[in-house]
């Protein structure tokens, strides 16, 4: 997602008077901005991404301790809605079949062969998608695949 689509979803979210959304749309915008004002450069669609998967892990870690608290049902809805919101966000993720023909070409490319090679594997899959891929899965797949 680069940083005017989420400027659109932004606007949209006003539009239709969703807060809690909009609440969200805006802390991202704001990890971009001040991405921007640190590093004095234009927030690139990898930085928007790397930013909403970091609201991502920091949500749903809170939502992990509000879960075991199991004090405030309230607060825990609240939060499984937000890290719902932050996953529409991000570009669908690569599973299933299309990534099992990647990993295939993929080992075949690198001419992969052993357990040894299963860090060059992931690491290649990793950079031809972004990091946006079903992590598990495919690390069960290379396995699999690598003798």
């Amino acid at each position: 997602m680069t940083k005017d689509e989420l400027q659109a979803q932004m606007v949209a979210a006003m539009k239709a008077k969703d807060k809690t959304r909009l609440s969200i749309i805006r802390q991202v915008m704001g990890e971009v901005k001040n991405l921007e004002v640190d590093e004095r450069r234009d927030a690139t669609e990898e930085d928007v991404d790397r930013m909403i998967k970091r609201l991502i892990k920091q949500t749903g870690e809170t939502l992990e301790m509000s879960i075991k608290a199991a004090n405030n049902q309230e607060r825990t809805d609240t939060l499984t809605e937000q890290v719902e919101i932050l996953e529409s966000l991000l570009p669908e993720q690569l599973s299933g079949d299309a990534l099992v023909a990647l990993i295939e070409q993929t080992i075949a490319e690198l001419g992969a062969s052993s357990k040894k090679d299963m860090g060059r594997v992931m690491g290649a899959l990793t950079k031809a998608t972004g990091g946006n891929f079903d992590k598990p899965a495919a690390a069960r797949e290379v396995g699999a695949r690598l003798s």
